[in-house]
């Protein structure tokens, strides 16, 4: 569908699915499709916390050694939950290792959002949600997340700064909801943080997340990507 559609690339997301997990295989689907793999993101939710291995280091590690295998350059990583106290304790300076032993990827490190369970809210991740708050050497921005957290993205984008490595283009309408809707259907600068990303040339990685696992059809599911890359190229516009 990225081939037929005209995506540059994709987003590998490490997950239950065995072909996910499979480096040799997505390298024969890259070729056979002529769509390169242009990030991986690490097996970091809670459903896929046995993938590979239950220890997250060991899943980082084979998140980097498959972005190298595909020629990915970046690599998304969550910070860690809350229960995860010796990963969470080592997170800053195991990232460093990573980054230094599989250079030149960046291990991107994701802002998510706190979560309500029981009418309550509280924050799942060590030491926060906003990942801007320990400091690390390379972002992710998710634009849907920012919502889901009530979060100014321009705000969080102004503190990532020159660390932004990657964007993951959604849209939401409010908080407690991860919607990862179509960019323009919701209440995120979408337009707006592209532009800017096109006025300083950046040159991280750009993935278009929707949720499309409810549009009924293929042709509904063709029609909201379509939508979102013609959005992406309409709005990311690069200077001389």
């Amino acid at each position: 569908m990225a081939a037929e559609l005209g995506y540059d690339g994709v987003e590998v997301m490490v997950f239950t699915d065995a072909v996910s997990q499979d480096a040799d295989t997505l390298a024969r689907l890259s070729k056979h499709y002529g769509v390169k793999v242009g990030s991986v993101h690490a097996p970091c939710l809670l459903m896929t916390q046995r993938v590979w291995s239950p220890d997250p280091w060991e899943r980082l590690r084979r998140s980097a050694i498959m972005a190298e295998r595909l020629g990915a350059s970046t690599v998304i990583i969550h910070p860690p939950f809350a229960w995860q106290r010796g990963y969470a304790q080592n997170f800053a300076e195991g990232l460093a290792r990573m980054a230094e032993r599989f250079a030149p990827i960046r291990f991107a490190v994701e802002n998510m959002y706190p979560v309500k369970m029981a009418g309550r809210k509280f924050v799942p991740y060590a030491p926060h949600w906003d990942p801007t708050i320990e400091g690390f050497p390379d972002y992710t921005l998710d634009l849907s997340h920012c919502a889901a957290s009530s979060t100014d993205a321009f705000a969080l984008l102004t503190r990532m700064g020159g660390a932004l490595a990657h964007l993951h283009l959604g849209d939401g309408s409010g908080p407690g909801r991860d919607e990862h809707a179509v960019p323009g259907r919701g209440t995120q600068p979408c337009a707006e943080v592209l532009k800017h990303l096109g006025e300083i040339g950046f040159r991280g990685t750009i993935a278009v997340e929707v949720s499309t696992r409810k549009v009924g059809s293929r042709a509904r599911r063709e029609a909201d990507l379509a939508e979102s890359l013609a959005f992406a190229r309409k709005h990311l516009v690069y200077g001389d």
